[in-house]
């Protein structure tokens, strides 16, 4: 039988299973091992796996794996939870991060010992007031790629469907989303945002995990990229995922095009341990 010792760590709500690969030198990943892992009744449980190992020219090299061991997009919670392993494991010369995820180079600033600013790159593609079909009906919606796809619905724009964001479906109508053939092959996070004060209140469906997950990083970003444009929100805009852990997304705007995105919030190391498989 064989083991792995591992890091639990949580950014915002969003929960992961972090792997020293300096540690582990004998751990080979494979989908089946991580939804091991990620198994929340027989294994460790979390929304992803992320692996760390050095670099030469990087901090570190972060690959990150959904619950289901799909990978392939980028998880900027988890994306924060990484700095905070490698500045505790020593990786870091100082405040700041240089590493590697999904083979595209990013940077972040450590606040303190529970506080990343994570920097991502600007969005991919940017679509505003679509119609999606939805739990029977026609649903207005946003599209924002932020290293993630994303779906984001705002409940003003549908507020006959529903009272309140918490008395929206999120898994059922989420899933039903996620795989919409329009968004086939790779299908689609989901968002749902309910905006008061200026605040984006936000429940995310993550694909990968399928199913509502405490928080989103790319989403939260995803979310306040939108209501920026259609609410008229200024930067930063706060956040606020179901888990109430508060997020701050700032970014700029240069002839129409968006620059400088940053995702910032808490991440923390919640437990060690030993698993054996």
């Amino acid at each position: 039988m064989k083991k792995i010792n591992f890091a639990k760590m949580t950014g915002a709500g969003n929960d992961f299973v972090v792997i020293d690969g300096k540690i582990n030198t004998s751990f080979n990943v494979s989908e089946e091992l991580v939804q091991r892992i990620c198994d929340r009744r027989n294994g460790v449980g979390a929304d992803g796996l992320i692996i760390i190992n050095d670099s030469i020219d990087h901090n570190f090299v972060m690959n990150y794996y959904n619950a289901d061991g799909s990978t392939g997009s980028l998880c900027a919670n988890g994306a924060r939870c990484a700095v905070i392993y490698a500045s505790t494991t020593g990786r870091l010369n100082g405040l700041t991060a240089k590493f590697i995820s999904n083979e595209i180079e990013y940077n972040a600033e450590l606040l303190s010992n529970s506080e990343v600013r994570f920097y991502l790159n600007p969005p991919k593609k940017l679509k505003y007031n679509f119609k999606i079909k939805a739990a029977g009906k026609l649903l207005n919606a946003h599209f924002a790629d932020t290293g993630s796809p994303h779906i984001v619905i705002d409940l003003n724009e549908i507020e006959r469907l529903f009272d309140s964001l918490d008395s929206v479906p999120v898994e059922s109508i989420g899933s039903e989303i996620r795989y919409l053939p329009e968004f086939l092959p790779g299908g689609t996070n989901v968002n749902f945002v309910e905006v008061k004060d200026g605040v984006v209140h936000i429940r995310t469906y993550e694909r990968g995990v399928e199913a509502e997950t405490l928080a989103c990083g790319t989403g939260a970003v995803a979310a306040a990229l939108i209501c920026y444009v259609n609410r008229k929100l200024t930067v930063p805009i706060q956040i606020i995922p179901k888990s109430k852990e508060k997020l701050l997304v700032n970014f700029e705007v240069e002839n129409s095009k968006v620059r400088n995105v940053s995702l910032t919030g808490p991440a923390k190391i919640v437990f060690t341990g030993e698993m054996k498989y």
